[in-house]
């Protein structure tokens, strides 16, 4: 990723790390790249640690600062502009290191394989504020399985009328799947609109209903 490239190591990582990388494998690779990530960490210069996983709605990228995840994007969201965006709104000290992400992705990987109902997972909101951040830390409350309208959250989040507010505050949700915006469907029953796509929100929606 060139956004790897922001990360300034000539003060601080080991100086293997800094010379022009050589043939590997795979294998090999993956070592050096945990390498460097735990160097970028030891040395207070890793911001962003991100990865991405394969699910049944397509890759996800995750990504994660100190303080917890941070952002889940879908595919369709372009991974490279979700970095751009992550790089310019929190640090442009991003890496791809998919140790910091490995509790997130294993409980992700258990909600798709239907054993697990809720997170528990450290969660970083810094990307929404004001009245979408009260919408988005009151989506836990709808249960796995069920659904709320868009009114009924205005009325949780303490604002009835501020139907299309609300849609917007899901609509612009840091964290779907984890915070499960997914559950907020229009008042006729149908499912309204989704960040990954409406294909995707039904099969959220079918996976809770199955299980």
């Amino acid at each position: 990723m060139p956004l790897e490239r922001t990360l300034p190591p000539e003060r601080t990582l080991p100086p293997d790390l800094l010379l022009p990388p050589a043939p590997a494998d795979g294998e090999t690779l993956l070592r050096l790249q945990a390498r460097l990530a735990a160097a970028a960490a030891g040395a207070g210069i890793l911001d962003v640690a991100y990865t991405v996983i394969g699910t049944p709605v397509g890759e996800l990228l995750l990504a994660a600062t100190p303080a917890g995840l941070v952002r889940v994007a879908f595919a369709c969201e372009d991974h490279s502009a979700v970095l751009a965006t992550l790089a310019a709104r929190i640090s442009p000290r991003i890496l791809n290191a998919p140790g910091r992400l490995q509790d997130a992705a294993a409980q992700i990987g258990e909600y798709f394989s239907g054993t697990r109902r809720s997170f528990d997972l450290p969660l970083d909101l810094q990307l929404t504020a004001g009245f979408r951040r009260s919408v988005v830390e009151h989506l836990p409350d709808i249960g796995y399985g069920s659904t709320a309208t868009y009114s009924a959250l205005a009325s949780l989040a303490g604002s009835p009328g501020a139907v299309r507010a609300v849609g917007t505050a899901c609509a612009l949700n840091p964290l779907p799947v984890v915070v499960p915006c997914h559950r907020v469907v229009r008042s006729d029953g149908t499912t309204g609109n989704y960040r990954g796509g409406s294909d995707a929100k039904r099969l959220l929606l079918d996976l809770e209903a199955a299980a």
